[in-house]
Parts: structure tokens; C-alpha cells; sequence
């Protein structure tokens, strides 16, 4: 039987500079590649931090904003005080624990695609 492998969600974006502030300036990804088919046409990114990948489409029909995606981290309370230490103007995380057992916090990107990182608890 065929083993299904790592996911890459493609999230829509309709702004680069706006993707580029929120997922590499505030969420500290890098870029690991950007797609035009020739000047002036929209963006096709992908950004990496870590073992997470995402791709950022400006192309309409790729992805629909308002995606939710939940992202596995070794220890979100020290990613929600690392990504808070930046004094984010429109993204006030805070760490809740959650009743089936992970501690988890959302951001929303500004294209209404919220990412929330999750760590499970420890028993």
C-alpha cells in the first residue's frame, strides 16, 4: 500500500510585501523559492522554517483565503513568547491548553489565513 508523505499547503496571498512582512519577518521563515512566468505576474512562493513548508500563491483559483492550518512545534510556548517579543501590531497570541490535550496559540495572516501552532502535553 502506497505511504502518503509530507503535506505543502498552498495558501492564497494577495499582497508580497504584506506576505513577506507577516511569514518572514514576524514568523521567521525563509524563502526557498519565488515563481513568476514573467515580470509583473502574480507570486508563487515557498517559504520553509524548520520541517514546515508552505507555498504562497497570488494566483486566483490556487487557494481560497481563510484557510486554517495547524502546525506541529516542539515548544509553542517558547514560539508564541519568541513571535510576541516582536510586538506584532495585529497578532496577540496567547497559549491556551486545549481539552484534547495540546497547548496550542492562533495568528492570522492578512489574507485571513490563520496558522495555529500546536504542541502536545506532556503526561
Amino acid at each position: 500500500m502506497p505511504t502518503l508523505r509530507k503535506t505543502t499547503p498552498i495558501l492564497r496571498s494577495f499582497d508580497e510585501a504584506k506576505a513577506r512582512e507577516f511569514y518572514l519577518d514576524f514568523l521567521g521563515f525563509q524563502v526557498v523559492f519565488e515563481h513568476r512566468f514573467e515580470p509583473g505576474l502574480p507570486l508563487y512562493m515557498g517559504v520553509a522554517r524548520g520541517e514546515c513548508a508552505l507555498h504562497l500563491s497570488e494566483h486566483h483559483g490556487d487557494a481560497t483565503p481563510g484557510a486554517s492550518l495547524r502546525i506541529e512545534v516542539d515548544d509553542v510556548d517558547a514560539l508564541c513568547a519568541e513571535l510576541m517579543a516582536r510586538h506584532p501590531q495585529h497578532n496577540r497570541a496567547e497559549v491556551h491548553t486545549m481539552p484534547w490535550g495540546t497547548r496550542d496559540f492562533t495568528v492570522t495572516d492578512p489574507f485571513g489565513n490563520r496558522l495555529t501552532f500546536t504542541s502536545a502535553i506532556s503526561v
